[in-house]
């Protein structure tokens, strides 16, 4: 079937023409999108996140148009995307230092004196750095949402947060491994 008649054809939602193009393409899409993210699932999901896509968006379908170079730029660009989601996750991702050493016998005490000087610490911060802190790290929200909940500017939650950390930091080293920790 040519290229014309087969966009004519899907544009009017036959699923004869679509399933025509997903044996055509389906099988590269899939090989294109696992270069990029070096993962066979995370390739077929886009694959089909593609396909379905195209399905979504056939009578919108321009005629003048390479299917295939449709298809795979599309491929391209979610693959792409995934990554960079893959990547914002990551940096997300809390930083988790490995004990350095067995804890000691008095465990349970030291950490109800950890716990202790913690929450002490916190109540320690001064009024709006210690509310920015527990709606980050208590209730979860992110600098945006913190933003909108105290009526200021993102780059405000972000400096609060930064002096927050380091107060902490100053507040807790003695409880903090060598290097400094968070």
């Amino acid at each position: 079937m040519e290229e014309p008649e087969l966009h004519a054809r899907l544009r009017s939602g036959d699923d004869q023409a679509f399933a025509a193009v997903f044996r055509e393409h389906y099988a590269s899409l899939v090989a294109s999108a696992e270069r990029l993210v070096g993962d066979r699932a995370a390739a077929e999901d886009t694959a089909q996140e593609v396909m379905l896509e195209l399905w979504r968006r056939r009578e919108a379908l321009p005629g003048d148009m390479s299917l295939r170079a449709y298809l795979h730029q599309s491929a391209r660009n979610r693959a792409l995307n995934r990554l960079r989601h893959a990547r914002v996750v990551r940096q997300a991702e809390p930083h988790v230092r490995p004990p350095t050493a067995a804890p000691p016998a008095d465990g349970e005490a030291s950490a109800q004196e950890l716990e202790a000087a913690v929450r002490q610490a916190v109540s320690d911060l001064p009024e709006e750095v210690r509310e920015t802190f527990r709606l980050s790290r208590v209730d979860g929200l992110t600098y945006g949402e913190i933003a909108k909940v105290m009526e200021v500017s993102v780059k405000t939650v972000e400096a609060r947060m930064g002096r927050a950390l380091k107060l902490l930091r100053e507040r807790l080293a003695q409880w903090l491994p060598e290097g400094g920790g968070w």
